[in-house]
């Protein structure tokens, strides 16, 4: 199929599943937050099998080809994976800077950080058993992990970095193994920090990709619409993705209204593009989605884009986020009528 559409990973959890109220009011939790669950702790698993049944249903009612889970067991894409690891100190968080150049709680490393065991591979496992569509699953990527952490081990952030590569690269193996179609690695802070992306970033990449057999892809934005509100005219770290193994690039192109000729410069890479705008709650008409479209064919070629939001709806309500979704999937199939 032509221009198949996905979610970049996370959908709106219910409100009977998590406060939303308390999740606005801060940044996304990079330490364990689990105030923000409403659900009592002997009935949250269930909780989450039960709300992840609902993501799974509403992205295949929209009309979404490639389901993932809506990281309906996340109080952020990161945390749940990033304090699993070894070498956190879980009891003593630390502080860094978000990319906002705020302060906020982070795992403080006080020991070398390795993987002690598989942590997302039962979100696959529910994920594959509950639709018979393609499946992606997201795991945050090494370098945006070792930039949310206060370092108190390592004498070299590159080091540090490369760790959290090889935890990365043993979890998308197990990923794969679980029956994953497609493992998305989340690297915002790519963009964030572009120099130290450069210096070591795209190397901890290229190890957290080593050995991987299957379809990857990376998510790289300006951040969560929510909460940074301003957006750059285009990408500090873009084209330094196309010399690596990854088969697909997330980019977002709505809000910031990106400049789309910067996509000629992954030449091969399929391009997950991002035609909806989380920074407000309208509801685009499928035309708009359609133009956004349009906007790449001159630089991608149409058999290598995957159609998506900007970034995560995890901030937005429900029934907004399944209204986008609507109107994504019929944008699409505008564009796809015309290629036919």
């Amino acid at each position: 199929m032509l221009l198949p559409t996905t979610l970049v990973g996370s959908y709106a959890q219910p409100d009977w599943l998590i406060d939303k109220v308390k999740l606005a009011g801060r940044f996304p939790p990079r330490v364990r937050a689990t105030e923000l669950w409403r659900v009592d702790p002997e009935f949250r698993e269930q909780a989450f099998d039960d709300a992840t049944v609902l993501a799974i249903r509403d992205q295949e009612r929209a009309g979404i080809d490639i389901i993932t889970d809506g990281e309906m067991r996340r109080e952020s894409y990161s945390n749940r994976f990033a304090t699993a690891l070894e070498g956190v100190d879980l009891d003593n968080p630390g502080i860094a800077l978000d990319r906002s150049g705020e302060p906020n709680p982070v795992p403080r490393i006080s020991g070398k950080i390795r993987r002690k065991h598989a942590v997302e591979t039962r979100d696959v496992e529910f994920l594959r058993a509950n639709t018979d569509r393609m499946i992606k699953i997201t795991v945050p990527g090494p370098f945006t992990m070792s930039q949310q952490a206060q370092n108190d081990f390592y004498t070299d952030e590159a080091e540090m970095a490369h760790d959290y590569a090889v935890a990365v690269n043993a979890e998308i193996k197990d990923l794969f193994a679980a029956g994953a179609d497609i493992v998305q690695i989340d690297e915002p802070y790519m963009q964030a920090r572009p120099a130290k992306a450069r210096d070591y970033g795209l190397a901890a990449l290229k190890t957290a990709l080593e050995g991987v057999g299957g379809r990857t892809a990376l998510h790289i934005c300006f951040g969560y619409a929510a909460l940074i509100h301003e957006r750059p005219e285009g990408y500090n770290f873009l084209p330094e993705l196309a010399d690596t193994a990854l088969d697909e690039i997330s980019v977002e192109t709505a809000q910031s209204e990106l400049d789309c000729s910067v996509l000629a410069k992954l030449p091969g890479k399929t391009v997950i593009l991002g035609v909806l705008d989380l920074s407000t709650q309208e509801i685009e008409m499928p035309e708009v989605v359609a133009t956004r479209i349009r906007r790449a064919l001159p630089y991608v070629p149409a058999e290598k884009l995957v159609i998506a939001p900007d970034c995560g709806f995890k901030y937005l309500p429900r029934e907004v986020a399944y209204a986008k979704m609507e109107a994504m999937v019929a944008g699409a199939r505008i564009v796809r009528a015309e290629l036919a």
